[in-house]
């Protein structure tokens, strides 16, 4: 099931990149006084009593030197196309601005729920002037402070309470998968020659943002939800084609699938949008196969393919689990090995392991190669077991989780890797401390 989104809109200056940060947890935009110098990450993942979403910050999406108005105007339409819910951000201080009203029409139209937030009421006096706001048409009015915090359990309160209802809808146990990668990586060549190969589509399912289709097949028996990116099917968009648009996207995507195809142009070679959404797809903790696309094109040797993997490998360090597959939509060359492929990766990422088999991995690892020492302090584990899947996550219960050196954590996951099949996977260990 998809996880529900919530779309941070206004104009420049209200505060939205400090109540994204604020939301997050974490100091994910840059934040100054002056308009328009969101420049950072714009996609998080927020939580409140128990409800997970996605957060947006449209303020961070670059519209190049487009007029003030037209800016506000397409970065409102984003909101309207991705998210279930939208925060729509004004500032106590200036009133209700012309272009607050501008924001205001275009939400009108967005048949989506609005949550008005007057920001910069940091003290009674201001809260009190909150009240011009309900001209704005959205209901109650909540004042909040961004930058201290305050009234922003009762705005997310609202907001939850306006996600759509999930009651009723049926679990898919489908195998989800979507292919992320940057513009002319050749993503829908590659969409268009899996379904056209031998492939019985099942159905198309309407996804979570408007326009976007989630389409099902089977192969070899096996049903899979190829999960759109909506950005195939969102032609004459003036925004479709700026950077961050195009990752904020796959981003949205790849929470919605249980594995990524991390398409690469092998013309092109690597970039450094290609390493910024394959680093998303790995914090996500997604399975990943990486799918390097456009292979006929090239000139080829008996060194080629090796060559290309080093660099592949040196440039994608962290995907080191990430099995590699070369390929060309156009001749439709070794495309037959993708659904196998995701069936195995999609496999690993929900593997479970026993407890007692684990153990006598993680102890046999420490005999062969003793816990660091530090200062006189020897780090013991005494026990270790798998509390999740999706990705597998590993707790190790120890003396001291600070004496785990990050180098001794990357062997004990080798260890792992080695005796039990995680390709295409990432694994998680966690140490706590054995009370």
């Amino acid at each position: 099931m998809s996880m529900p989104s919530i779309a941070i809109v206004g104009r420049p200056n209200v505060g939205k990149s400090t109540i994204f940060n604020r939301i997050a947890g974490d100091r994910i935009s840059i934040v100054e006084d002056t308009p328009g110098v969101t420049r950072d990450r714009i996609y998080a993942h927020g939580e409140w009593l128990g409800t997970n979403f996605s957060l947006i910050d449209t303020g961070g999406i670059d519209m190049g030197d487009e007029p003030f108005l037209k800016q506000i105007t397409q970065q409102a339409e984003v909101a309207i196309d991705e998210a279930d819910v939208i925060v729509f951000v004004v500032s106590v201080k200036e009133g209700v601005t012309d272009a607050d009203e501008k924001v205001a029409q275009i939400l009108y139209r967005a048949n989506k729920p609005v949550v008005l937030a007057v920001n910069k009421a940091d003290n009674p006096e201001l809260r009190q002037q909150i009240y011009d706001f309900y001209a704005l048409g959205f209901g109650d009015p909540y004042p909040i402070s961004g930058s201290h915090g305050l009234g922003l359990g009762d705005l997310l309160d609202a907001v939850i309470k306006a996600f759509p209802d999930t009651e009723g809808v049926v679990d898919d146990d489908s195998i989800r998968f979507s292919l992320i990668g940057r513009p002319n990586v050749g993503k829908s060549s590659l969409v268009n020659a899996m379904l056209g190969e031998d492939r019985v589509i099942v159905s198309d399912i309407a996804g979570t943002t408007r326009d976007a289709i989630d389409t099902k097949f089977v192969a070899d028996g096996t049903e899979y939800t190829m999960v759109d990116t909506a950005g195939i099917r969102k032609r004459g968009k003036v925004y479709e084609n700026t950077e961050r648009y195009s990752v904020m996207r796959a981003m949205k995507a790849i929470d919605n699938s249980d594995v990524v195809l991390f398409v690469l142009n092998a013309e092109e070679g690597i970039r450094e949008q290609d390493k910024r959404v394959a680093g998303y797809a790995h914090e996500a903790g997604r399975g990943i196969i990486i799918v390097v696309n456009k292979w006929d094109t090239l000139k080829k040797n008996n060194q080629t393919l090796h060559d290309f993997e080093i660099h592949v490998r040196e440039e994608f360090q962290y995907l080191a689990y990430a099995p590699i597959v070369f390929v060309s939509a156009k001749t439709h060359q070794r495309l037959g090995e993708l659904p196998a492929m995701i069936k195995t990766v999609a496999g690993n990422h929900a593997k479970r392991v026993q407890s007692s088999t684990l153990n006598d991995v993680i102890m046999d690892a420490i005999a062969m190669n003793p816990t660091p020492n530090d200062n006189g302090k020897r780090l013991r584990v005494y026990f270790a077991t798998q509390v999740a899947i999706q990705p597998p996550t590993f707790v190790l219960f120890v003396n001291d989780p600070d004496l785990m050196h990050f180098s001794y954590e990357r062997y004990l996951e080798n260890q792992i890797r080695e005796h039990f099949d995680f390709t295409g996977t990432p694994i998680h260990i966690i140490e706590r401390h054995r009370k």
